[in-house]
């Protein structure tokens, strides 16, 4: 078996950005070939890493290029995960299941092409689950931010009505019969062993994740004397409006970068 986080191929792949080089890479998840975008600056300089958690499940919330290449704008090399079982990937796609180690084994990849000690994480929607599931389960993590994120997979059942079906598929059942599996991909349970500091966004009006999972979040994370901030916006939805997502993307990216670690120089 190939070892987990090994490169098994890169391609090139088109990018909307001049000054960012994309490649899907296709890496090693306990013996699946996963695959995931890479973006890094062209331009030679002193950059972050950064593991952006996509949202969405199966093929809803896929990794956007656009989206990628704007994060490596604010000055990271980013590597986003698709997860096991989409495009091409070996596996199934588990919501926060044993596909959390897509995740997890993505920093391995995301340093092979960026000198970094510790690593950065971003998760957005779904995303949410996975980068607290990778800061509780890694030491080498310098910050967290979960943008409009779950916390608890066992509410996102009971919230999302059109998710029912897949998660129960999914999953294997509902909260009702299977609770404990529910439980297993919520990372609240486990919140003590998150050792970055974490910044939590969200709107008031999410009709997607409901922000009572930010809510939940940070009372978890203060009840542990963690490192939290949050940033509510009043009246906002799942999606901000392209201005003011624009200006958060750059606001938190310098949050992150204000976290203390240096920054790296990229592997060309």
């Amino acid at each position: 078996m190939n070892g987990n986080g090994k490169i098994f191929s890169m391609r090139n792949y088109p990018s909307p950005n001049p000054h960012i080089r994309l490649d899907e890479v296709t890496y090693w998840s306990q013996g699946l070939r996963v695959k995931g975008l890479l973006a890094r600056p062209k331009a030679h300089g002193q950059y972050e890493a950064l593991l952006y958690l996509r949202g969405g499940l199966q093929s809803i919330g896929m990794v956007r290029p656009a989206r990628i290449a704007q994060f490596a704008m604010q000055g990271f090399v980013v590597f986003a995960p698709y997860y096991r079982g989409n495009r091409g990937g070996e596996g199934k796609d588990e919501f926060a299941g044993e596909d959390r180690n897509d995740a997890i084994f993505g920093i391995d990849v995301l340093k092979k092409f960026i000198d970094a000690e510790k690593v950065n994480l971003f998760g957005f929607s779904r995303g949410g689950l996975m980068a607290l599931w990778t800061a509780i389960l890694r030491e080498d993590i310098k910050a967290v931010v979960t943008w409009a994120g779950v916390s608890d997979a066992t509410a996102t059942y009971w919230e999302r009505v059109d998710m029912r079906r897949g998660l129960k598929r999914i999953v294997g059942g509902t909260p009702n019969k299977v609770p404990e599996n529910y439980e297993d991909r919520t990372p609240l349970y486990e919140i003590e062993n998150v050792h970055a500091p974490v910044l939590i966004i969200h709107g008031t009006e999410d009709q997607h994740v409901d922000i009572e999972h930010a809510y939940q979040l940070e009372l978890y994370l203060k009840d542990e004397g963690k490192q939290v901030e949050t940033w509510f916006s009043f009246g906002l939805k799942h999606h901000y409006p392209p201005k003011l997502n624009r200006e958060t993307v750059k606001k938190l990216c310098e949050w992150m970068k204000q976290q203390g670690a240096a920054k790296r120089d990229v592997r060309k």
